[in-house]
């Protein structure tokens, strides 16, 4: 199968390509833009295989998008391009709006034109899988329950109304012209190659330098965490096997709160990395409580019962069996962490009115 996966530079959907072309025959075509969170050097380990390429190009550049298409001949598009983190979407929320809602409207509609030439096989065989977010669900803050499918949307962030937007109007391409769709909601990711500014990556970089480790309000919030490489599988399994029109969860059955999830991180950081900065006793000492986030849910949780019963998909790794991994990834490749540090983001707070 030929799939063109958007946004594959970025943390999730590098992860998807690196999953595709070391465990699949599938050939891979990655549409990225590179922005600041999207990093060619995450597909170092793929890059020179012959199954991968990787074009440069804007979901919204119909004119770019057209012809990749018709060059490479997608039997799959997976799409993952868009701006996803909360802080960011407060500090400026139109790049969210442009790209996560008229950047999905002019990728459908470029798709549905190429899909509407295919031949009768491969049209009915053609997949357009759409990769969201649990935000779009909003809070279940005092509500014992779970995320599922069918959950009314209630997002509350920009970010989250831009996702929930770019959900609704997936499902209206389908709805209305044909187009063969999937859409799947996942829970918080984490593992290798995650862009510094998200929780577990900012607590480990921030840790080793000494630097302290900004907690939300009183740390209580709480999120599913989904290892990201568990993701990528359950992705492949949805778009090679998922029901069209059909919406699957995603999530790691890990329900952890933020201020757990920090000392959890310290506590493996006294394990793997003893030599502290100077001046510092313990790395749970850098814990420092910050004004909370505008509008911050505090509580996420996906029943991922769907993708289990119907597609056979479980995570392989518990919270602590990530956890380690994740730490010990960024130990052992901080010559990484460095090179993203380009100048455009060195660790402040983002999101703060």
């Amino acid at each position: 199968m030929r799939i063109l996966v958007t946004g594959g530079a970025g943390f999730i959907g590098s992860a998807l390509i690196r999953h595709l072309i070391q465990s699949t025959e599938h050939e891979v075509l990655n549409l990225d833009k590179l922005t600041y969170a999207g990093n060619l050097e995450s597909l170092t380990p793929i890059d020179d295989n012959p199954r991968y390429r990787f074009v440069q190009g804007d979901i919204g550049d119909s004119e770019c998008v057209a012809a990749t298409l018709a060059e490479f001949q997608p039997d799959a598009i997976m799409h993952l391009a868009a701006e996803s983190h909360v802080d960011r979407s407060i500090d400026g929320p139109a790049a969210f709006i442009q790209t996560n809602i008229v950047g999905t409207y002019s990728l459908l509609e470029n798709t549905r034109a190429y899909w509407l030439g295919l031949s009768a096989e491969r049209k009915a065989a053609f997949r357009f899988h759409h990769i969201s977010t649990d935000e779009v669900y909003g809070d279940l803050h005092g509500v014992d329950d779970l995320f599922t499918e069918t959950t009314p949307y209630a997002p509350s962030s920009p970010y989250s109304a831009s996702k929930a937007a770019s959900d609704h109007l997936v499902r209206a391409w389908q709805r209305t012209y044909g187009l063969p769709v999937l859409i799947t909601n996942c829970s918080n990711n984490y593992g290798p190659y995650h862009f510094p500014e998200k929780l577990i990556p900012l607590m480990i970089l921030n840790a080793l330098v000494g630097k302290p480790l900004p907690v939300y309000g009183n740390g209580q919030q709480v999120r599913d965490w989904l290892y990201v490489e568990d993701h990528a599988r359950a992705l492949l399994k949805v778009v090679s096997e998922g029901q069209v029109g059909e919406t699957y969860n995603i999530g790691g059955h890990n329900e952890q709160k933020n201020l757990d999830v920090v000392r959890a991180i310290c506590a493996l950081l006294e394990e793997l990395a003893p030599q502290k900065p100077t001046g510092i006793a313990r790395y749970e000492d850098l814990i420092t409580y910050v004004q909370d986030r505008p509008g911050h849910d505090l509580r996420y949780a996906i029943d991922a019962g769907k993708i289990e019963r119907q597609l056979g998909w479980v995570p392989q790794e518990t919270f602590e069996t990530g956890l380690r991994k994740t730490v010990q990834w960024y130990l052992d490749n901080l010559d990484w962490y460095r090179r993203v540090q380009d100048g455009s983001y060195q660790g402040q707070r983002l999101g703060a009115l």
